[in-house]
């Protein structure tokens, strides 16, 4: 691609992490957190939090030439989230919204324990499409947006909000991505038609990137259950067959009209599939070798576990750039998995991040690579 500059929208937040300590591991969150019980913790770690700030800052890292567009109010938390921006360079074109409140989010990650998440929509809640300058945006080859669901007006009316922002970007030619995010049982947004949302966007989406939880729950319920029947309140990603679980769905996802599906499967690894050669040579010619895949990319053993806030963030972030640069398929995996590896060596995003240098050194070293039985 010629035009390498990336635009990332959508969901923005303030991360508040506590800090679990090592004995506090355990299979079950019941074991850690007790009505009346007082758990001594570490310190807590604050820092810029969803899909701009996770994705958008950790491209900006990789040196990637990014355009931030994300929603804050002027308040405490859209203080903090200004004052990180300006640190990276990339504060000019956050929205300011008057009498809102900033998001912020409340992030439990025991160790051993998938996160659990407090979260106030805030300004997310009133984004839109006009919201968005599209001339400034006309400046990027490619638009990243991510967290839909955690957005009130993206997902009202059968996500035609988040349509016309897709259609708007592509009638400027840029190529397109879009991540997902969890979806609370028994919220407003768990009330939605997800499975029409996603049909009705991916004809404009070139690369879908969300995570087979996300995934699962939105598709089909029935099945969503079924895996966590068969975790036993364990991480389903464990229980999981890529080849009977995860493939199926990639496979409807490129019949609907995505070009290329990243499927991130946690500690796991990530599933891709890609339409056709003819399908991915309209995203850009350079991409007409890789047609059909279908290919698993198993993690890389990390040096330590602290939290695994943001690890799939920065792995899109690496894959993106990687695949915006012109690497093949397998390299974009590996860094994609290289950079999830780095993220939870720390407690927040982008600490542990290390450069596209730095990884390809670890990589071609013969970094380890967890052994899992995924059946595929």
């Amino acid at each position: 691609m010629k035009n390498k500059k990336i635009a990332v929208a959508g969901h923005l937040c303030v991360d508040i992490t506590p800090g679990f300590l090592p004995n506090q591991k355990s299979e079950n969150i019941s074991d850690i957190l007790k009505p009346g019980k007082l758990l001594n913790i570490g310190s807590a770690t604050i820092s810029v939090g969803g899909a701009v700030a996770n994705t958008g800052l950790a491209l900006k890292k990789f040196g990637s030439d990014v355009i931030l567009l994300g929603k804050i109010a002027d308040d405490g938390f859209g203080d903090i989230i200004k004052s990180t921006f300006r640190e990276y360079g990339a504060d000019q074109n956050l929205i300011l919204a008057d009498g809102e409140s900033t998001s912020y989010t409340m992030a439990l990650a025991p160790p051993g324990i998938d996160r659990i998440f407090l979260h106030h929509m805030g300004t997310n809640a009133t984004f839109c499409s006009d919201d968005l300058d599209y001339g400034l945006i006309a400046k990027a080859g490619h638009f990243h947006f991510g967290y839909p669901p955690l957005m009130r007006r993206m997902y009202l009316d059968g996500g035609a909000e988040l349509v016309k922002i897709f259609q708007n970007v592509k009638k400027a030619g840029l190529t397109t991505s879009l991540d997902m995010a969890a979806v609370e049982d028994g919220s407003e947004t768990a009330a939605q038609d997800w499975k029409k949302i996603i049909r009705s966007i991916l004809p404009y989406v070139d690369f879908f990137v969300p995570s087979i939880e996300e995934l699962g729950y939105m598709m089909d319920q029935s099945i969503y259950h079924e895996w966590n029947v068969r975790a036993k309140g364990a991480d389903i990603t464990s229980v999981l067959d890529i080849r009977k679980d995860v493939a199926p769905l990639a496979d409807t996802l490129i019949e609907w009209g995505a070009k290329c599906v990243l499927i991130k499967c946690g500690a796991l690894g990530m599933y891709l599939r890609t339409a056709p050669p003819q399908a991915m040579a309209r995203i850009d010619p350079q991409f007409e070798g890789w047609g059909d895949i279908r290919a698993f990319e198993k993690s890389y053993v990390p040096d330590r576990i602290l939290s695994g806030t943001g690890a799939g963030d920065t792995s899109i972030a690496a894959f993106l750039k990687a695949a915006i640069e012109g690497f093949s398929h397998e390299r974009c995996l590996q860094f994609a998995a290289a950079a999830g590896a780095s993220c939870i060596t720390e407690y927040d995003t982008l600490s542990g991040l290390k450069s596209f240098d730095e990884l390809t050194e670890r990589i071609d070293s013969g970094w380890p690579k967890n052994e899992y039985s995924i059946f595929y």
